[in-house]
């Protein structure tokens, strides 16, 4: 493995981490609002939100498999960008940010009189979902020989994850939270 494949590598451990472990103490420290952090999200849209976040989290395994460990570095042609570490860029919009987001919707949720929470979870949310649109505009930008069913894979796979960061939650979820 090339060592700027195991830096993504290292990035997408400690960053899964961070967001599994956010998650985890979210609800485990909050049992009685695991209502809230839907945000007000309505019963009817809730069922494309749970089908959707299983696309999604299949596609984030698929264009992560394909960038660890289907192109290489060295052939990692990027339209207008620095080649392969701006994945590094990338991830760390994607996972630093969804780590953040349910410390701060609680936060948010105790704090009805901040705005400053309320923006916060908006901003966080907004990242998430511009560095998703920019992964996959990476990907489709990559000038490489190989065009395989991976390749597509990871692009169809980033599209679920763009639905589920940019319009799911960037836009829908972001309409109804109210604190």
């Amino acid at each position: 493995m090339h060592n700027q494949q195991l830096t993504l590598g290292l990035i997408n451990v400690a960053g899964g981490i961070l967001v599994l472990g956010s998650y985890a103490h979210g609800l485990i420290t909050h049992p009685a609002n695991r209502d809230a952090i839907w945000g007000g999200v309505p019963e009817t849209i809730k069922p494309l939100y749970t089908a959707n976040m299983l696309f999604a989290a299949a596609g984030y395994l698929a264009f992560t498999y394909f960038a660890l460990f289907r192109l290489h570095p060295d052939n990692a042609q990027l339209a207008n960008l620095s080649g392969y570490k701006v994945f590094y860029i990338i991830y760390a919009l994607i996972l630093l940010p969804s780590a953040l987001w349910m410390p701060l919707t609680y936060a948010a949720l105790g704090h009805p009189d901040s705005s400053l929470y309320y923006w916060a979870v908006r901003i966080t949310l907004a990242v998430v979902g511009l560095a998703s649109l920019g992964l996959l505009g990476v990907l489709l930008s990559l000038h490489s020989s190989e065009s395989s069913p991976t390749y597509w894979l990871a692009v169809a796979g980033s599209v679920f994850f763009c639905i589920q960061t940019a319009a799911l939650d960037g836009i829908v979820w972001s309409t109804f939270f109210r604190v």
